[in-house]
C-alpha cells in the first residue's frame, strides 16, 4: 500500500491525465468501454516496454534504471506509470483521429492508423524530454545505450510509438464493435450521433502535449522545443486541412441537390 501511494505521490501528474482520460472517457464512450479500452491498452504497452527492454522490438534497445524501486510500483523491470501512460495517450489520440475524420465516413481502419500516426507524434516530444529526466521531476529512469539520432532517441522508438498507438486502438475497436455500433461518426459540431463528444479528449492530447513542452522550455532545449513545435504546428494544419475539406465537398453536393 505504501509503494502504492507512492506512485501516486511520485507522479502525480500521470495520474491527473489518467483521471482525466477516464473522466472524459466516461462521457464519450461510456464507463464500461472505458475501462475496456485501458484493460486493453495498458497490458499492450506493457508487453512493448518488457520486449523492448529485452529484445529492442518494437521501440529499440532501452534499459530501466530501477532507481525509484521502493517508490513506486513496477510490473517485472516496467514502471506502472509508463504502461498507464499510453492508456490516455491513445485515447487523446483515437478522439483527435474520430474528428479529424468525421465527414469522410472513413472506415475503422483509417481512424485507427492515424491514432497510431498521432499518437507517435506526441513522442517526438515526450520521449527526449524524458530522456532528460534527471533535469526535472521525473529522473533518470531510462536511456539508450547506444543513444539515438533524434535528440538521443533511436527513430525505432517512433515506429514502435505508432505500432503500439495502432493495435492498441484497433484491439478496441474489434472488441467493442466501434465501427458498427454507436460511435461510427461524429457530425461537423465534433459529436457522434448520441450526442457524446470528443473535444475533452482532444484537449487532453494538446494538455499532454503543451505539458511536455512546457518541461522542454523550462530545461532549456531549445531546440528540441522549436522542433517539436514545429512539427505539432505543421500536424494541425494538416489535420485542419483533413477535416475541411471532405466538409466543404459535402456542403457542395447538398446545394446542389
Amino acid at each position: 500500500m505504501d509503494v502504492l501511494i507512492g506512485t501516486v505521490v511520485l507522479r502525480p501528474y500521470v495520474f491527473g491525465f489518467l483521471l482525466a482520460f477516464l473522466l472524459t472517457g466516461a462521457a464519450d464512450l461510456g464507463w464500461r468501454r472505458t475501462l475496456l479500452f485501458g484493460a486493453w491498452v495498458g497490458p499492450v504497452a506493457w508487453l512493448a516496454e518488457f520486449s523492448s527492454t529485452r529484445t529492442g522490438i518494437p521501440f529499440g534497445l532501452y534499459h530501466y534504471t530501477g532507481s525509484t524501486r521502493g517508490q513506486e510500483l513496477f510490473v517485472a523491470d516496467v514502471p506502472l506509470m509508463d504502461c498507464l501512460s499510453f492508456t490516455f495517450l491513445a485515447y487523446a489520440s483515437f478522439c483527435l483521429a474520430r474528428a479529424t475524420l468525421r465527414a469522410r465516413r472513413a472506415p475503422a481502419p483509417a481512424v485507427v492508423g492515424l491514432s497510431g500516426a498521432l499518437m507517435m507524434l506526441l513522442d517526438v516530444v515526450i520521449d527526449p524530454v524524458a530522456v532528460r529526466g534527471d533535469r526535472w521531476f521525473l529522473g533518470r529512469i531510462f536511456y539508450y545505450p547506444e543513444g539515438g539520432l533524434y535528440f538521443g532517441v533511436p527513430l525505432s522508438n517512433f515506429v514502435g510509438w505508432m505500432v503500439v498507438g495502432i493495435v492498441g486502438v484497433a484491439g478496441y475497436a474489434a472488441w467493442s464493435h466501434w465501427q458498427d455500433a454507436r460511435f461510427g461518426q461524429t457530425t461537423s459540431s465534433g459529436f457522434d450521433r448520441y450526442g457524446t463528444g470528443v473535444w475533452p479528449g482532444i484537449a487532453l492530447y494538446y494538455a499532454v502535449l503543451g505539458f511536455n513542452l512546457a518541461i522542454t522550455g523550462w530545461i532549456g532545449e531549445w531546440w528540441l522545443l522549436g522542433v517539436g513545435a514545429a512539427v505539432h504546428a505543421a500536424a494541425a494544419m494538416v489535420l485542419w486541412s483533413l477535416r475541411q475539406r471532405p466538409a466543404a465537398r459535402l456542403g457542395l453536393e447538398n446545394q446542389r441537390a
